[in-house]
């Protein structure tokens, strides 16, 4: 027996459209939660279960504030975070009426840079002072290099004194000799282009 073969139709995504956010929260209203994933046909949706369930948990059950953050809150989450990190939901149930996916949302967009960039939260910190002891020690194991204007012999000169006794001479093996070679490292661009 052939099974009956259902049109499916394409799922909206994106922005939701005010038609839809009345035509959805009508369904609850009239008929209740009931399962989210076969709630969207009979509301006359084309959005998935997911997609419905987001979008009436964060934003349109009643009792959910919003707008801007009060400066009470923005401490409150600050205060949170610090004790016990981004457990958002634990979070939200501190702030009546702010949903956890509010609460990441502002923390990532406002709060995090705040927080990690404001030095007035941050302990004072006294400059390290080496003991006379550490610093002797420090001086005792300097190395004193060259400095830059000291000339050094190049490895030409240096292969000059390796004598070349020990080498067969031959006339069919003419001096060779040392080019230096034009930069060419910017005619081909970078190694990216050679990876396979």
């Amino acid at each position: 027996m052939a099974k009956s073969v259902e049109k499916t139709v394409a799922l909206r995504k994106g922005a939701w459209s005010p038609e839809e956010d009345r035509k959805l929260t009508a369904y609850i209203k009239r008929y209740g939660i009931w399962n989210w994933a076969e709630m969207a046909k009979p509301a006359g949706l084309q959005r998935s279960g997911k997609s419905c369930r987001l979008r009436w948990v964060n934003y349109l059950r009643p009792g959910i504030k919003h707008g801007n953050f009060s400066k009470e809150e923005e401490q409150t989450i600050i205060d949170l975070h610090e004790k016990i990190g981004n457990r958002w939901s634990a979070i939200a149930s501190e702030l009546t009426g702010r949903t956890d996916n509010e609460i990441k949302n502002h923390w990532h967009a406002h709060l995090r840079k705040r927080f990690k960039y404001d030095l007035n939260l941050l302990p004072e910190v006294e400059p390290c002072q080496l003991s006379k002891a550490e610093t002797d020690l420090n001086r005792s194991f300097r190395i004193d290099l060259p400095a830059h204007n000291v000339p050094r012999p190049s490895i030409l000169e240096s292969l000059g004194s390796i004598s070349t006794d020990n080498f067969p001479s031959s006339s069919s093996n003419p001096q060779f000799e040392i080019e230096e070679k034009p930069n060419i490292k910017g005619s081909f661009g970078s190694l990216d282009n050679f990876k396979e």
